[in-house]
Parts: structure tokens; sequence; C-alpha cells
């Protein structure tokens, strides 16, 4: 059986980072680059049926499709296939729930690798996988230069 991994993906160089680990660090996995397109909370929703409703939904699907055209640039690059998909909702939630619902066996994150006070204020998406997740979740630093 083949193992899968699952990397989430923003527009950071913290989630290219993790897409190249995966790729080179798990040659055998079957690899999925998941983005997950946040939806506003509150004031909005209250006005739609549907998500694809809400302002700025449609600029953001076509973000999503660029980012994940890159990573299977980058998956080419590394001569790798890439699968990829789109979710909606909360980033940590979905990650977890589609890792789960998939059956994947490990989840690579890219995280900014703050500490302290900027880590609590910010609310880390990947600390949150971290914790939640019942899988094994690689998290790749890659350090900005501030």
């Amino acid at each position: 059986m083949v193992m899968q991994t699952l990397v989430a993906m923003d527009d950071s160089p913290q989630a290219s980072a993790a897409l190249s680990y995966a790729l080179e660090e798990f040659p055998e996995s079957a690899v999925t680059a998941l983005h997950v397109i946040q939806l506003p909370e509150g004031y909005w929703t209250s006005f739609t049926d549907s998500e694809t409703e809400l302002p700025g939904y449609e600029s953001a699907q076509e973000r999503a499709r660029e980012l994940l055209e890159t990573a299977e640039q980058t998956a080419a690059e590394h001569d790798r296939e890439l699968e990829t998909t789109v979710e909606t909702g909360k980033p940590a939630r979905e990650i977890i729930d589609y890792a789960v619902g998939n059956g994947f066996d490990q989840i690579v994150i890219g995280s900014h690798g703050r500490t302290g006070v900027d880590r609590v204020l910010l609310g880390s998406v990947s600390e949150q996988v971290v914790r939640r997740a019942p899988m094994t979740v690689a998290v790749v630093h890659e350090q900005l230069n501030h």
C-alpha cells in the first residue's frame, strides 16, 4: 500500500518549502496538495445561500487554481506527480477533516517559525493541525528575514 501525504498549501514561502520537503523526503508517497479557501464569517454569510455568492469567492477560486498550478510545476521539477484539491472553510479544521476522511498517513505543513507573542497573536493554523490531527504532522520551518 502506498503511503499518502497531504501538504497544506497557501501562497507563503513556508508552504512552498513544505511541498518541496514532502516531494524530496517521501519519494514513495502519493502527495496531494490541499488549499483551503477561508470563508468570511459573520456579516456576509447571513445574506447568501451559497458560499459561491460570497464577495471575493471567484477571485479566491482563481488564486487557488494558480497556487495549485504552481505546486504542480514544483512537483514536475522533482519528477513527481501531484494531486491537488481545494476545500472551503476554516483552514485547520478542513486540513484535518480532509486528511482523516481520505485516509492520509501524514500531513506536511509550513510554519512561519514565530514564537512567543507573535505566535499567540497570530493564531497558527499549523499549531492547531499539530494539536488536533490524529496522524503524523511534519512541520517545515522556513525562517523569514524581518
